[in-house]
C-alpha cells in the first residue's frame, strides 16, 4: 500500500495560510511550523500545514 502526502513550498503555504512568505519562514525558524529543508528551500507536509492552520494564533507578528 502506498501513501502519498502532498508537500507545500513556503510560497504555497503562505497562500493557504494567508500570510506573507517571511512570516511563514519565521514560523518555521521558531519551530511552530514543522518543515524539512530540501536543498535551499523548505518543504512542509500537508498534515503539518493543516494542523498549523487549525491552531488559533494571536494577531500580530510572531515572536523570535
Amino acid at each position: 500500500m502506498r501513501v502519498t502526502v502532498k508537500l507545500y513550498s513556503v510560497a504555497d503555504a503562505a497562500i493557504v495560510l494567508n500570510l506573507h512568505t517571511n512570516t511563514v519562514r519565521a514560523h518555521i525558524r521558531s519551530g511552530r511550523l514543522p518543515a524539512q529543508k530540501v536543498g535551499r528551500e523548505f518543504a512542509i507536509l500537508e498534515p503539518d500545514l493543516l494542523a498549523f492552520a487549525a491552531r488559533e494564533r494571536p494577531p500580530g507578528r510572531p515572536k523570535r
